[in-house]
């Protein structure tokens, strides 16, 4: 049975725009909280089979996490899946899917995050920790919009 939870927010910014910043490693620095480093682990413009390692600090310590592009139609829908096995999580499996609609000039982005592959005492402290992971990819999406809208 996976965890799930949903955030929207609602970016100033054409949906091309929106969807592009959602790709853009390199700008991550300038926007993503906590965030020690982005190592790209292929080369070349973003496209399904896309793989890097993402760095941050989370609850004071460093925390290295696996990630992956599974699906895109842009600039409609980016689909993420995070290896839980190959980082510091050690377990599990953390999809994230960005759906964006145009709303005028703005863009609504609908991210429905699902965590699945926990057991025992993780899946327990899995289901109480859905509120920080929706926090933070809350806190993010705040983030990229303040930089995406100056």
């Amino acid at each position: 049975m996976s965890i799930r939870f949903e955030v929207k927010k609602t970016i100033e910014v054409p949906k091309q725009q929106a969807y592009i910043g959602l790709l853009d490693l390199d700008s991550a620095q300038s926007w993503m909280q906590g965030l020690v480093g982005m190592e790209r682990l292929d080369e070349g413009p973003m496209r399904v089979g896309s793989q890097w390692r993402e760095t941050r600090t989370m609850f004071g310590k460093e925390a290295s996490e696996h990630f992956e592009v599974v699906e895109l139609k842009e600039p409609d829908k980016i689909v993420l899946r995070c290896d839980g096995s190959k980082g510091t999580t050690g377990k599990g499996e953390f999809v994230f899917t960005y759906i964006l609609n145009s709303c005028g000039n703005h863009t609504e982005i609908t991210l429905d995050g699902e965590i699945n592959g926990l057991t025992g005492l993780t899946k327990l402290f899995g289901k109480m920790m859905a509120g920080t992971f929706k926090k933070a990819c809350e806190k993010d999406l705040d983030a990229l919009k303040i930089y995406l809208e100056n």
